[in-house]
């Protein structure tokens, strides 16, 4: 995902200060597939199996919030008080944040430039990969690549070696899980880590020979799956002194460890212990099982991971018909991959608050192995996709966060208390207590903005927003709702304070040396020409863009968008102002990340350009500002996920999803072979790459 800080166990037990140890670290071409009628360019078998075919139904956001385009064609233009540094509109029928007494300054800003970061030039100098559909990591001349860890391979001392065909739930419960999204890294010393690895959701039509259906799968094939979802921790080492990694294979690996479906966890924060999440197995609300589409993520100040709970709803069957469980499309009837028919808390029907427990921001403690996985209500349920946290100026914790559906919204969470440099039972209680926030943005050029991709007249994309405030540890913000009803049914309650409608925000990240945060959308075809606004300026928005965001301190920010992806011939597409008969072709942003020197990378998730997704890399200051390359490409029918720029800048570790994941594949007749080659089944892996002669990443 993003550029993360570094920690090792300050003890044996690695709940020690952990704060001082951020000064440590320092193929064959295919054919292009048919075009369907799927949403980013994704395959039929992804769209099913990885959110359930939700751009097959209608959209979830049916609310009546005006798309801000509506709402900056009633007002006056701003563009001469964004130069004289005046603030937009205040919040409407919440008051002002500033106004209410018992909130954290939303626009609490981070330390720019800190701990090292932006000493460089950012200078980026590597010859762009092209695009291709070849089944293979294609990585830029003078760079190679190899496999850290893959589906099935040992995680735990004792787990059986994998064999494809003799599968088990026991034996995947040991073993690294299925596809793996968001990739974070936790350095022990210069040649030891723990990297931590999201297990996204199960392609079962890849995994098993002769699956047709959840219905038709045997109980032990649904197991199989279960346990391939969740988590890895596992310890890696470099290859001298190289930018190399690989998996440890020998010793005790006492940090090695899975997370699955399975796995006890306990709710923390004002909504625990709420009517809303209690069960039959859990009376008092306190104790879920397991997590589900874990998609991104990111890390703790205290050197834990929070891993974010995505397209949750596709896992359930029989949902009761509440306008609740419809704002988050839950299944009203029996579909899917069936993971009722051997846990019984999926049927809604019977147990119909299960599916309020997931949907989650979870918070897992790398370096202790017997630890119980958090699961912080204080952040919001809804489709996360990320979780990025910073200190403020004013040592308070604030994450951000996107909902990655069509029209939903961008969320932020500020701590009621301080973070405490090497306290570390204190900081870990900052996220059950403070307020969330959820965007509003408003564009400066009202009437000029058509969905023909036209500049407006100030030549930028831009304009300011507001943190509207939600709810405050047990005080709600929203007029008919509680504070419990808040975080578990957050969606609702941005619908009622006029949250600005999106286009599938995904990843959100700040910059470590500017302090601007970042917001990939990825795309939204289902937004027509009527719905068009500033920050979302193009209908049936199939390649997605980027944009920038610098907080103020008085819960409100401005904005701009200085990415607006496609074929960069197409005159709706824009690159900063830079030459764009320079930079590469990109489509469907999805992660993003920040090397030290304060260069955006950026990951794609269903590139709608007919070749494989990729890795990009885009100055964000300077003269080079918008000159977007393509970095990499992952083999055919895969997505770029991760990904991870080391501190030292010598390795990018990218996580490869769902390889070989396209329409009519079955494990007797893949489409991919990677990573292993030959006729062998594709296997969801994690890759490092580095500069051949030991230069750092884009020298």
């Amino acid at each position: 995902m993003s550029l993360h800080r570094a920690f090792t166990p300050g003890s044996a037990t690695g709940r020690n200060v952990r704060a001082e140890l951020l000064r440590i670290c320092g193929g064959p071409v295919r054919k292009f597939l048919p075009l369907i009628s799927h949403q980013g360019g994704r395959s039929a078998l992804t769209c099913q199996f990885r959110c359930g075919n939700a751009c097959a139904h209608g959209v979830a956001n049916t609310s009546g919030n005006e798309y801000f385009g509506d709402i900056a064609a009633k007002a006056l233009s701003r563009r001469g008080m964004l130069r004289a540094g005046a603030l937009g509109a205040v919040v409407v029928g919440v008051g002002a944040a500033g106004a209410v007494p018992a909130l954290a300054d939303p626009g609490a800003e981070p330390e720019v430039a800190a701990n090292g970061f932006g000493w460089g030039r950012g200078d980026l100098r590597f010859t762009p990969v092209a695009p291709n559909t070849a089944d293979a990591l294609t990585v830029p001349q003078g760079y190679s690549s190899s496999v850290v860890v893959r589906w099935g391979d040992p995680v735990l001392p004792d787990a059986p070696a994998f064999d494809f065909d003799n599968q088990s739930a026991a034996a995947q419960a040991k073993q690294f899980g299925y596809n793996c999204d968001y990739v974070t890294l936790f350095p022990m010393g210069h040649h030891r880590a723990l990297l931590w690895v999201n297990h996204e959701y199960t392609d079962e039509n890849l995994m098993f020979r002769g699956y047709t259906n959840g219905a038709a799968a045997t109980e032990e094939q649904i197991r199989i799956a279960l346990a391939a979802h969740g988590g890895s921790v596992v310890e890696i080492e470099r290859r001298g002194n190289t930018g190399d990694w690989k998996l440890v294979t020998r010793g005790r690996r006492r940090y090695n460890r899975r997370i699955t479906a399975q796995t006890p966890m306990r709710f923390s924060g004002p909504a625990a212990g709420s009517a809303l999440l209690k069960t039959a197995a859990d009376p008092e609300g306190r104790t879920p099982l397991g997590m589900l589409n874990n998609c991104a993520g990111g890390t703790t100040p205290w050197g834990t991971v929070l891993t974010a709970e995505e397209n949750f709803n596709q896992y359930f069957v029989n949902g009761p018909r509440t306008p609740e469980n419809a704002r988050y499309s839950i299944p009203t009837g029996v579909s899917g991959r069936r993971f009722d028919r051997v846990e019984e808390r999926f049927d809604l029907a019977k147990h119909p608050n299960e599916v309020n427990r997931f949907g989650w921001i979870v918070e897992i403690d790398p370096f202790d192995p017997q630890s119980t996985p958090i699961k912080r209500t204080a952040l919001g349920r809804f489709a996360h996709e990320a979780a990025t946290t910073s200190v403020g100026r004013d040592g308070r914790l604030v994450v951000y966060m996107g909902d990655d559906s069509r029209f939903e919204y961008v969320y932020k969470f500020v701590s009621k208390e301080r973070y405490i440099p090497g306290f570390d039972r204190h900081n870990r209680t900052l996220l059950d207590e403070g307020t969330l926030y959820v965007a509003r943005f408003t564009g400066d050029s009202p009437g000029e903005i058509d969905g023909s991709g036209k500049l407006p007249a100030d030549g930028a994309f831009d304009g300011t927003g507001e943190w509207i405030p939600l709810v405050s540890g047990s005080e709600s913000f929203v007029d008919g709702m509680s504070a419990e009803q808040v975080l578990v049914f957050t969606r609702l309650a941005a619908d009622k304070v006029g949250a600005t409608k999106m286009d599938r925000p995904e990843d959100v990240e700040r910059n470590p040396v500017t302090g601007a945060v970042y917001v990939a959308l990825t795309n939204n075809g289902n937004r027509t020409a009527a719905q068009v606004d500033e920050a979302n300026p193009r209908p049936s928005n199939k390649h997605g863009h980027v944009l920038e965001l610098v907080e103020q301190r008085d819960g409100r920010f401005t904005w701009s968008l200085p990415l607006v992806c496609g074929d960069p011939n197409d005159a709706t597409t824009y690159f900063a102002g830079f030459d764009k008969t320079k930079v590469s072709p990109i489509s469907c942003p999805d992660n993003l990340a920040f090397d030290r020197d304060g260069n955006l990378w950026i990951s794609t998730d269903g590139n709608q350009l007919g070749s494989n997704d990729g890795l990009f890399v885009m100055p964000v200051r300077g003269p080079e500002r918008g000159y977007l390359r393509q970095f990499l490409t992952v083999p055919f029918a895969a997505e770029t996920c991760g990904p991870l720029v080391t501190d030292d800048q010598r390795s990018v570790f990218v996580a490869v999803q769902h390889p070989g994941e396209s329409d009519g594949a079955t494990p007797d007749n893949p489409t991919s072979h990677w990573p292993d080659g030959g006729a062998s089944q594709p296997r969801p892996a994690v890759a490092v790459v580095w500069h051949s002669r030991g230069k750092k990443i884009g020298a």
